[in-house]
Formats: structure tokens, sequence, C-alpha cells
């Protein structure tokens, strides 16, 4: 027996809510249903969902009237991050099922008492890491999963480094340049960062508002570090480096430099799905063949060294599978309704916020902190 569509509202049609949220809900009318949308000043009868995808909902200006629908079951928060905490606790009180962009909330308090609510209440409490899903990150995965016998595996990494960097000289129209650096685009590297080799043993951040073009506390550049001891996850020591730079003068800019004791792996550019979704005159092109495929151009490289010590071999490593947000809001659906393993655990989106939080005092003190351990 199929089981109903899960009736949904979309806290925002900003960026994150008409880019990320809403083309996948409409995407999928097997397992969602785009109940309502809050919009607090439409300018249109429609608002802006259906200004860009023709598609009728209600809407409404206030969470209060949101948690008073009896219709909605599921909230996704894609609103300014100071507002995610609030807006998810009224949701989750009310009784709804949540999804929350990212950065879930600003502090570890904050997503554990949210935490609380669900398990409370029975309730699924999702974060939304949809860069789990990106092209690059899947080729990355595939590469690293490969035996130490394979002629293309990297051997033991002994150093992993991930950027999201760009040139942008001014400041945006968008709330997420007075959130900084570190909460917007921090959240996605830590988080594939400590998916793919758990939790480090201290961290080192240096974070700095470098244009001066915003409030001086506003960060726009952050270099983190994540230190893990030996054993934990290689028999050597090993760095994770995350960096993004606002000031990059490059093109494409460069995504992944990760070295072992047998071979480097370096990737350009990013996955396209972002740009698509801007694009896209339909949702439907969300399945169709070309979706989130990235270009042969900025394939990966894998260079490895022979036994000789001195000959290096260098193999194009494809981003062949597609980047594939979908593949998150199918999840979500499962575990709403056939009640299947979260692919992102809220206890994994809260390790980001904590890192996020020992970033901070680390840059702020000047000092490498210890990561306590679980």
């Amino acid at each position: 027996m199929a089981l109903s569509p899960i009736k949904t509202c979309v806290l925002g049609v900003g960026l994150a809510g008409l880019t990320f949220h809403v083309p996948f809900v409409l995407a999928l009318p097997e397992l969602f249903t785009l109940t309502a949308v809050l919009e607090r000043n439409p300018q249109t009868p429609g608002g802006k969902v259906q200004q860009r995808f023709g598609v009728t909902t209600k809407i409404y200006r206030t969470i209060e009237e949101v948690v008073n629908d009896p219709e909605v079951e599921l909230v996704i928060v894609a609103t300014p991050n100071d507002t995610h905490f609030p807006l998810a606790k009224a949701a989750l009180k009310a009784g709804k099922h949540v999804l929350v962009d990212k950065p879930v909330t600003e502090t570890v308090k904050e997503a554990n008492e949210l935490a609380a609510i669900a398990k409370a209440n029975g309730l699924v409490l999702y974060g939304y890491q949809n860069r789990r899903w990106d092209s690059d990150h899947l080729a990355l995965k595939r590469l690293l999963s490969l035996p130490c016998s394979s002629p293309l595996s990297l051997g033991n990494l002994l150093e992993f480094e991930s950027h999201y960097d760009r040139y942008r000289t001014g400041i945006r129209s968008s709330w997420k340049d007075s959130a900084g650096a570190v909460y917007d685009l921090g959240s996605h590297l830590l988080d594939q960062a400590l998916k793919l080799f758990g939790r480090p043993a201290r961290i080192t951040a240096f974070i700095q508002n470098i244009r001066g073009v915003t409030k001086p506390e506003v960060d726009d550049i952050f270099t983190i570090y994540l230190h893990y001891n030996p054993g934990t996850p290689f028999s050597n020591q090993f760095t994770v480096l995350l960096r993004s730079h606002i000031l990059s003068v490059k093109s494409p800019q460069l995504r992944y430099a990760v070295r072992g004791t047998k071979g480097m792996f370096t990737k350009y550019g990013l996955d396209t799905q972002e740009d698509q979704l801007k694009a896209m005159p339909s949702v439907s092109s969300i399945l169709e063949p070309g979706y989130g495929q990235e270009p042969e151009s900025i394939y990966g490289v894998v260079e490895n060294i022979a036994d000789d010590g001195v000959t290096i071999t260098k193999t194009t490593w494809p981003s062949d599978a597609p980047g594939q947000y979908i593949g998150l809001f199918k999840n979500l659906a499962g575990v709403i309704r056939n009640n299947e393993e979260l692919e992102v655990k809220w206890a994994e989106t809260t390790q980001v916020i904590e890192m996020i939080e020992l970033a901070y005092k680390s840059s702020a003190a000047g000092q490498t902190l210890e990561v306590s351990k679980l």
C-alpha cells in the first residue's frame, strides 16, 4: 500500500528555499506535497513560489500560522541562521517533523535542546548537509574506498585539504554575508571531513575579516586544521586542512588536494547542482540525464608514485556519479514514513556546530585546542 505524500511547509523563499528545498519537494510528488510556504511579505498573490515555479500553495506570514495548520507534517527551515533554533523549536513543539538548513543552530546548546524535544515527541529532526551528495565528494569517497592493493590507491593519508574559495570584493544583498564564512561554508567542509575521518584530537583555526566591507567580527576567510593522532583513522599522524578564501584569483578554484603515502589526488572546480537549480526552467530537470553531472574538464587527477620512488603516473579520476541532493530528500521521506535510518544524523550536525565553536575560540586565543573525547 502506497503511503500518502508528506505535507510540507518551507519556511523562507530566498536562495535556500527556492534553490535547495522547494524544487526537490515539487520534483518528488510521490513523497512530498508543498502544502504551504512562509513568506512574510509576498509581492504578488501567489508569492515567489508561483512566480518561480508556477505552483500555487498556501502562503503564511507567521510561524504561528504554520504550526497551527494541522495539515502540515514537515517543516523545512530555510531562513537566516539566527532564526533556525526558534523556528525549529516552535515546529517540533507543535508536533511537526523538521528539516533544518545548515548551520542547524548557532550553538551546541541549542542543537541539543532541539534533539531533546524531537526525541521526547517521537519526531524526525534532520540536518540539511546536502554537500555530502556533491559529485566531487562522491568521487573522492570512491577513491578513498579503494583497497591498498589498487594501483590507484593513495595509501595512508597524510594530509587532506578541502577548499571553498571564490573571488568577491563586495558584499551581496543577502543575510549570508553577515553570518560569517565559517558558519556558511565551514559547515559544509567540516561536515564532509568529520563524516570521512571522525572526531579529531585537536583543532587550530585562523579566522579573519580580510576585506573590511562588513562588521569587523563577521569573518570572510578561514583556515581550520583538524589534527588526528596516530591510529585515528590512520597509523600515522594525519591533518585535515579546511579553507575558504574570499579573494582567491583562480579559475577553476582548487577543491581538493589529498596527499597519501602512495599518491595524491587533486581536484578543481565545484559541483554543478547549485548553478543548475538556479537556472532550470522546470523542476523536472532534476530527474533528467545530465543533472548533477560534472564536465570532464574538471575531473580530478590521481598521481601515484612507482616502487622506484621516482616515477609518477597520472590518471584521470572521473566524477562519473552525478551529484544528487535528491538523495537527501528521499532518505528524509523514508525516515518519516518507513522508519529508515537517517543518512544525516542530528548528532553529526551537532558535532559540526561544536567544531565551529571551538574554531572561533582557537582563533581568538591564538591557540590549538584539545577536542574532548565522546
